[in-house]
């Protein structure tokens, strides 16, 4: 089932109209998971980070074992080209993805320097208003380490475990989950790298090979800094959240999402969060 509508797919050297069909029974991202992809936007006329996020699916692929076999540069052509067949105003999700085809060791490693499956999906998703904003609830599902799996990747097994941790947390009323570590520390939401503001501030969890530190994480993160705001990236506690003055997310679909309720404690949508966004959306027409 599709996520966004107007879906047009590259596979196979060319672009089709449409939400088109990629593996087949026998391939080894297919019935063994080896399946990974990034995410990238176009808004506002503007793609932000498109190389970085077209970098970071190689490394992805490299992580579980599968051949890349389209440079970054290559890519981020590839995405332009199949761009032009949307209006110049469309907010548009931009997916690439690498799957293994061939089995080698056992069948169940991918066969090294084996074939592999390359694809990018564009679907239109429209962008978040400033008003929408997400509530949080703990769940007791953690982010695994990567001595359990693959998390050093942005890799398509990680997924059930989030799924599982939304799941609980749409049970319990809430749009989302904040997530802690294999020590009880807080790592991240179940979709989303985290902020918190307290007296002016920022805070966030310091990367600890649990999450993937994402790529809009670290531009806020420079965009801040050149603001002259405080970023502290450290170890962090749900104690840390519910006292702050303002808690929103980040990620690459939304990339600013204000927070509003962690379980019992409420916030307002906060002028840092507000002026993250802005911030972020200046930097891209600039860098543009």
């Amino acid at each position: 089932m599709a996520t966004g509508t107007n879906i047009h797919t590259y596979y196979d050297g060319t672009w089709h109209k449409g939400d088109v069909p990629l593996m087949r029974a026998a391939d080894h991202g297919m019935w063994l998971g080896s399946n990974v992809f990034d995410g990238a936007r176009l808004a506002n006329g503007l793609t932000p980070d498109l190389d970085k996020h077209c970098a970071r699916v190689n490394a992805s692929a490299a992580a579980l074992m599968v051949t890349p076999t389209v440079t970054p540069d290559e890519m981020v052509e590839i995405v332009k080209e199949g761009l032009k067949l949307y209006a110049p105003d469309a907010a548009v999700y931009i997916r690439p993805m690498y799957w293994a085809i061939e089995g080698g060791m056992s069948a169940i490693v991918p066969k090294e320097g084996g074939e592999t499956g390359f694809a990018i999906c564009l679907e239109e998703i429209p962008m978040a208003t400033p008003d929408m904003s997400a509530t949080l609830t703990q769940t007791r599902f953690r982010r695994p380490v990567l001595e359990d799996a693959v998390v050093n990747a942005k890799a398509a097994c990680l997924y059930p475990n989030n799924a599982r941790m939304l799941a609980e947390a749409r049970d319990k009323g809430f749009t989302n989950a904040l997530v802690a570590d294999a020590l009880g520390n807080v790592a991240e939401a179940a979709t989303a790298n985290v902020f918190a503001v307290k007296d002016g501030e920022v805070f966030t969890p310091v990367p600890n090979g649990t999450f993937l530190a994402g790529i809009t994480r670290a531009r806020h993160i420079e965009n801040l800094r050149a603001d002259g705001v405080t970023v502290h990236e450290e170890v962090m506690s749900f104690d840390d959240f519910h006292g702050a003055d303002e808690i929103f997310l980040s990620g690459n679909m939304m990339k600013v999402t204000p927070v509003t309720a962690f379980d019992d404690t409420n916030y307002q949508i906060g002028p840092v969060t507000r002026r993250v966004r802005d911030m972020y959306w200046d930097w891209a027409a600039s860098a543009n």
